[in-house]
C-alpha cells in the first residue's frame, strides 16, 4: 500500500536496510534504557515520509523481550543522520504510531 502524504505505511517485515538503521542506533537505545542488549534484531517496521523519514521499528532484544523504536533519518542532502527519538517497551504485537 503506498504512503499517504503524512501517514505511516502498513507494518512490514524488516529489511536489511531497517536492520542497518537499528545497528546505527544501538548505542543510543542502550544509553536511553540503561541496559546492554546482546542483539537488536529488527522484526517489523512502518515508516512515514516527512522531511526525511520517521520509522517505527519493532526489535527483538533477547529472550521474549521486544522494544519499539522511533527513529528519524534525515534526507541525504541534509546529511542522512539517523537519530533515536524514543524507545518503548512492547505492550503487544502491533506497532502503531506513538
Amino acid at each position: 500500500m503506498p504512503n499517504m502524504p503524512g501517514g505511516f505505511t502498513e507494518p512490514m517485515d524488516a529489511t536489511e536496510e531497517i536492520q542497518k538503521i537499528c545497528d546505527q542506533v544501538k548505542g543510543q537505545v542502550q544509553e536511553n534504557t540503561k541496559k546492554i542488549y546482546e542483539e537488536l534484531r529488527a522484526v517489523k517496521y512502518t515508516s512515514q515520509i516527512v522531511h526525511g523519514t520517521n520509522y517505527l521499528i519493532k526489535v527483538h532484544v533477547g529472550g521474549c523481550i521486544y522494544l519499539h523504536l522511533k527513529v528519524y533519518k534525515s534526507l541525504p542532502c541534509d546529511g542522512g543522520e539517523v537519530v533515536l527519538i524514543s524507545v518503548h517497551d512492547d505492550k503487544d504485537d502491533t506497532i502503531v504510531p506513538l
